[in-house]
């Protein structure tokens, strides 16, 4: 069945008030689902530095934890997993048959789901934000030649928007705690010595006692934004919401830490997705 095709009592883009413009649509939907797949690829290669560093470390500190099989204890198995990943993740960007954008999609998702689970990288959140990404693109990649193309772009675009109001949500509750509250943690992890412009800033400009007092707002707020943005970021538009996710998500990484885009960037471009939907016709 064609993408453009009805099914009896199904309503096509047409009917749900799209103008059709199948090439031009067609286009939209493999440039949102390639926009996806060049920020995880960016997140995987913004992670390789750090990456690089920590294997050398676990290739020198023997770690056997008991929970985790051998093959998941295994140096070579990380390197190979994540490699694999960044491998099937280019060969999806560049794809141009669907067939091979589907086994792309699901060869990322099993490399993610072993680097979610290995015990050199199960508690790196870079992963776990590239897996629902790659969860994204594995569905969405099943979905070109069945729905219309517009029909899919909203339905994809309002998923990102659900998938990164849960990850930022549940990012927040975290946060939920007597000591972001107060400022200590984020005082220790950044206000303190942390070698970046606008904490050397601020380091230069205020004392120590009013540089707790920056520390406890800037907490505050932190909590506040990502709480509401997890709340009611998915409530929004498609392209309202594709410019709020952009501007929060790289003011993160923006105003605390740049290594932070190895987790935000797959995550932006997602939020990016509701870009390529187009408007419903008056």
């Amino acid at each position: 069945m064609s993408p453009q095709s009805k099914k009896p009592g199904e309503k096509t883009a047409t009917d749900q008030g799209y103008v059709l413009d199948p090439k031009r649509d067609r286009k939209r939907v493999i440039a949102a689902y390639r926009v996806v797949q060049a920020g995880i690829l960016t997140t995987l290669l913004w992670k390789i530095s750090y990456f690089s560093y920590a294997n050398a470390i676990y290739n020198t500190i023997e770690l056997n934890d008991s929970f985790f099989p051998d093959l998941l204890r295994s140096p070579l198995f990380l390197r190979l997993s994540f490699l694999g990943t960044a491998a099937a993740t280019l060969l999806n960007l560049l794809a141009t048959s669907n067939g091979l954008r589907k086994g792309c999609s699901v060869a990322a998702l099993a490399g993610l789901s072993i680097l979610c689970m290995h015990q050199g990288s199960y508690n790196d959140m870079t992963f776990v934000t590239a897996w629902w990404c790659a969860g994204w693109s594995c569905w969405f990649s099943f979905r070109i030649d069945r729905d219309p193309h517009q029909t899919l772009l909203n339905k994809s675009a309002f998923l990102s928007r659900a998938m990164i109001s849960m990850i930022i949500l549940g990012g927040a509750v975290g946060k939920w705690t007597s000591e972001y509250w107060t400022g200590e943690v984020l005082y220790d992890i950044y206000f303190v010595d942390r070698d970046f412009w606008i904490f050397n800033y601020l380091r230069d400009t205020y004392s120590s006692e009013e540089l707790r007092v920056v520390a406890t707002w800037h907490s505050r707020n932190v909590v506040i934004v990502e709480t509401t943005f997890g709340l009611f970021f998915w409530l929004l538009g498609n392209r309202v919401g594709a410019t709020v996710g952009i501007l929060i998500l790289s003011s993160i990484a923006i105003f605390s830490n740049f290594l932070l885009f190895s987790v935000l960037s797959c995550l932006i471009a997602l939020s990016a997705v509701g870009y390529f939907a187009r408007e419903k016709a008056k």
